[in-house]
């Protein structure tokens, strides 16, 4: 019996690996027809599952939500491009949790030989040896990983999350700044540690309506609600 072999997981800050896949929204190439955008690729252990198939009704409700922050979907299993198809039809026809008539319409790819799923990682001998777990993998526009989560089989994602790194993640790049625990957007953010003995100083003397400092090196600029 040929024996598995397992792709090594990428790290934050890597290039995410490219691959060509067959999609239920046709052929795709990353990153090459994501230029410019921010990815999210999850990836689910099987088709016509019960959390799984939350999962999908949840995201494919929140998709719009995501493009209006430059934030393309990507769906990942191993099984087959018809088993997909046969069971996102019969997602639309499931009500649960006030969502009904749930249309996914990102792509969902078929990765029946593991290629893209062992370059990410995705399966792990501990929880299968057929099934990718709950990997989500946040792909900023330059192709770099810039967050990454793993669920297990049995556990649903929190996609508020999701959500907010992706939020919290532009915010760090747009305004070189670093986001709090349990940071929304209006709140505060912390400004970038103080480099020096001066700059330290200069800060904690120097404190005004914009900024405050708790110590001289935990620093927040004020955010306009």
């Amino acid at each position: 019996m040929e024996e598995m072999t397992y792709g090594r997981m990428p790290l934050i800050g890597d290039d995410a690996p490219a691959f060509v896949a067959k999609t239920t929204q046709g052929e795709i190439h990353f990153p090459e027809d994501y230029k410019g955008k921010w990815v999210i690729l999850f990836s689910h252990p099987a088709d016509f599952t019960p959390v799984c198939t939350t999962e999908f009704m949840t995201f494919a409700t929140m998709a719009d939500e995501f493009k209006a922050l430059n934030t393309e979907l990507i769906g990942l299993s191993v099984d087959s491009l018809y088993a997909h198809i046969a069971w996102l039809r019969k997602i639309q026809e499931i009500e649960w949790n006030g969502m009904k008539h749930v249309e996914v319409k990102f792509p969902l790819i078929e990765d029946i030989r593991m290629d893209v799923a062992n370059k990410f990682g995705m399966i792990q001998p501990g929880q299968s040896n057929t099934q990718a777990v709950r990997a989500v993998f946040v792909i900023d526009p330059n192709a770099k990983i810039r967050t990454i989560l793993y669920y297990p089989l049995s556990t649903g994602r929190n996609f508020d999350e999701i959500k907010r790194i992706i939020l919290a993640l532009q915010k760090a790049d747009q305004d070189n700044v670093a986001t709090p625990a349990n940071w929304r957007p209006g709140d505060d953010v912390i400004v970038p540690t103080a480099g020096s003995c001066g700059t330290a100083k200069e800060r904690m003397e120097n404190q005004n309506d914009d900024q405050y400092c708790l110590d001289w090196f935990m620093c927040f600029r004020k955010e306009k609600k």
